[in-house]
């Protein structure tokens, strides 16, 4: 590194930061910086994002059940309504992952959640479900907006030791909103005829906390560094991390690259931007159709009078995903993708070839796709981010989360016609030739990101 780079990387000591962040020895990267009291800010910054967009989109399938006896739907409606979400999300992500890598990514971390809590809030009031579905277009794409500048934000603060835990817990934290939805749904959601508009407009109470704690969130100092604004920089560390901390340049040198989508299928990043958006297409298709109408799923196979069977597929979702945070700590990046692919492709064949009149064999089967695809779902937090540089890290996760809505969107609207055209254990079939699909591309495509810095996560 040239004098000059030095000068612009090297930062000095903040007065109330304390000694351990700054240790004398000499520069530190910003990728092995301690694990401070900021790092756990901007986490629970972005947890509690999650745990609000997993909580509006669980309130949904029972929402839609007590729904339909006020105001009746068909399967069209139906399939609507339960894409809508995911639809917004397709276009949230690709506009404010694009306007994030050029204008920043604090400015998408407020706009997004205001978005979001606005739309929550206006579900309690609507007539027809042409305005529901259109509000929950409007939520989704506020949620495409938060997911992807969210993983690029905590990425860029986080240090690589502790990368994949905290961006795999996006995950644990998504599935305890999700569950604590279900668990209102079926308490609640027949208590009184509106009760499914307060269901749904719950969702803009932790929208809200999230919106007002995120007022004066730093800009991430990659990405100021990225655009030539060495002194916000510079700034940024100072006050949060202390002295002797810097940025590596290479890959994220200003000028060096140019962003945009462009930049995602030159030759050093296109593998990895396929596999991004392939893998996260096949492993969120099967989640949505039948998590978003689980109720429907839990009836095809006898457990929709059997409460405890529902605590437990809930509780199995948060036990898998905690489970899912030590093995991205404990394995390989590929060889948990590889694996959890493997596994819930056969759940899904054993619940397409099982006889209704095998019950337990069902339950068992289901639980186990259950706690296999919460685990392994930590990774879509995980693998996008590390793969992608700097100057696209938001449009490059921006674009997977985009691709996976745009296939998850599709499933959930295909998944009531399937199961009512094809049967149950025809579309379980179909289901697990998706999750084949994505071992395959995982075995041929997938990087192994779990020791490289961001600098090196740029596909060099």
């Amino acid at each position: 590194m040239s004098n000059q780079d030095s000068q612009t990387a090297t930062l000095g000591l903040a007065p109330n930061v304390p000694a351990t962040a700054a240790p004398a020895r000499g520069p530190i990267s910003l990728d092995d910086v301690p694990l401070n009291a900021f790092h756990v800010k901007i986490a629970g910054l972005t947890f509690g994002a999650h745990f609000t967009e997993g909580f509006a989109l669980g309130t949904i399938g029972y929402a839609l059940a007590a729904m339909n006896r006020q105001m009746p739907l068909d399967a069209f409606w139906m399939g609507m309504i339960g894409s809508s979400a995911l639809m917004g999300i397709f276009f949230g992500s690709l506009v404010f992952g694009w306007l994030s890598d050029r204008l920043g990514r604090q400015k998408i971390f407020l706009l997004s959640f205001l978005i979001i809590t606005v739309a929550a809030f206006a579900q309690f009031y609507v007539r027809s479900p042409a305005e529901l579905c259109l509000l929950r277009v409007l939520i989704g794409f506020g949620m495409g907006g938060d997911f992807a500048v969210g993983h690029a934000i905590l990425a860029e603060f986080s240090p690589r030791k502790h990368r994949g835990t905290l961006l795999g817990s996006f995950s644990v934290v998504w599935t305890i909103g999700y569950v604590v939805a279900n668990v209102l749904g079926m308490h609640y959601a027949d208590a009184s005829p509106d009760a499914w508009r307060w269901l749904l407009a719950s969702a803009g109470v932790p929208a809200l906390i999230v919106l007002v704690l995120r007022m004066g969130t730093p800009e991430s100092p990659r990405w100021l560094h990225g655009k030539g604004r060495v002194a916000e920089a510079r700034a940024v560390l100072l006050k949060h991390f202390g002295a002797h901390v810097t940025l590596d340049g290479g890959h994220d040198e200003h000028g060096q690259t140019a962003g945009g989508f462009a930049r995602l299928f030159r030759k050093d990043l296109i593998r990895r931007t396929i596999f991004n958006c392939a893998f996260f297409v096949c492993l969120v298709i099967p989640y949505f159709a039948i998590y978003t109408f689980l109720p429907t799923i839990l009836k095809a196979i006898h457990l929709n009078n059997d409460s405890s069977a529902d605590f437990l597929l809930n509780g199995f979702l948060v036990l898998g995903a905690l489970i899912g945070i030590w093995l991205t700590i404990k394995l390989p990046r590929r060889v948990f993708l590889i694996g959890s692919f493997a596994v819930t492709c056969l759940s899904l064949i054993a619940l397409s070839v099982l006889p209704e009149s095998a019950a337990m064999g069902m339950i068992v089967a289901f639980a186990i796709f259950t706690l296999t695809m919460s685990a392994f779902s930590n990774l879509v937090g995980v693998f996008p981010p590390e793969c992608f540089p700097t100057e696209v890290r938001a449009c490059g996760v921006g674009l997977a989360i985009a691709c996976s809505r745009l296939g998850s969107a599709v499933g959930t609207f295909l998944l009531p016609l399937g199961i009512a055209h094809l049967g149950f254990h025809a579309t379980m079939t179909v289901l697990a030739a998706v999750l084949l699909i994505g071992m395959v591309v995982s075995i041929a495509w997938a990087p192994e990101t779990k020791h490289l810095t961001l600098n090196e996560a740029s596909g060099a």
